[in-house]
């Protein structure tokens, strides 16, 4: 049963799908259904990967809690709820999509034909929801759970590591803006180790006056600790 992708006119195999996202439907129905956007089911008068997304969207939420409490028991419950975030973003689940080519598989109505092969982000990250419902109504919760365990394990354990982060630059910025302008620099002091492991050393500055120090295994991170240290002072 081959899958039509209409922005190219053209007859994609279903064997192709299952071969990108590593995993062999028994009711190929199920698959199509995940890739049929609304656009299209409007305007083909089929059912569309909607209802399929909004219980993909639980789904997700679900296993991703489990594997974060499980294997992250270092982490508050606030930082849990952050990571989980990052995890089951837009931009994380555009990602998955894009990775596994999603935008060759869609079935999109004219509508959302952009130029030859422009596919909305949004729509892209709700065909990855539709496609987890599919696989768990196909096999249930462990096949599913491996598909996203594989696909965003290693956002979890980025965000894991970067909790809060992005707060430190901005919260120092202002604490030293209390009181009027200042010109704060982030210099790169030093980079230690072989290219495929770095340590990064930044220090942060304020009118020209050194604040505080910090490293990292990027120049961002080691900014950001160089901020953190400042605060703490």
């Amino acid at each position: 049963m081959p899958l039509k992708y209409v922005n190219k006119n053209r007859v994609v195999p279903v064997s192709k799908v299952e071969e990108s996202i590593g995993y062999k439907f028994k009711n190929q129905k199920l698959l199509i259904k995940a890739f049929t956007h609304t656009s299209y089911a409007y305007e083909n008068g089929v059912e569309s990967n909607e209802k399929l997304e909004f219980l993909g969207d639980s789904i997700l939420e679900y296993i991703s809690s489990k594997y974060i409490y499980n294997n992250y028991p270092n982490l508050k419950e606030g930082e849990m709820t952050k990571v989980r975030a990052e995890a089951v973003c837009e931009k994380s689940l555009y990602k998955v999509a894009q990775k596994h080519n999603f935008s060759d598989f869609l079935l999109l109505g004219k509508s959302e034909i952009i130029g030859e092969k422009t596919v909305r982000p949004a729509i892209l990250a709700d065909s990855v929801e539709a496609l987890i419902a599919a696989i768990y109504f196909d096999a249930g919760l462990d096949e599913v759970e491996k598909f996203i365990i594989s696909n965003i394990k290693d956002t979890i354990e980025y965000s894991s590591n970067n909790i809060g982060m992005k707060d430190y630059k901005t919260v120092l910025q202002e604490k030293l803006q209390e009181h009027g302008s200042v010109n704060i620099e982030y210099i790169i002091t030093k980079e230690e180790g072989p290219d495929h492991d770095k340590t990064f050393t930044a220090c942060v500055k304020c009118n020209g006056e050194i604040l505080a120090s910090g490293k990292g295994k990027n120049k961002k991170s080691a900014e950001m600790d160089a901020a953190k240290k400042a605060l703490m002072k």
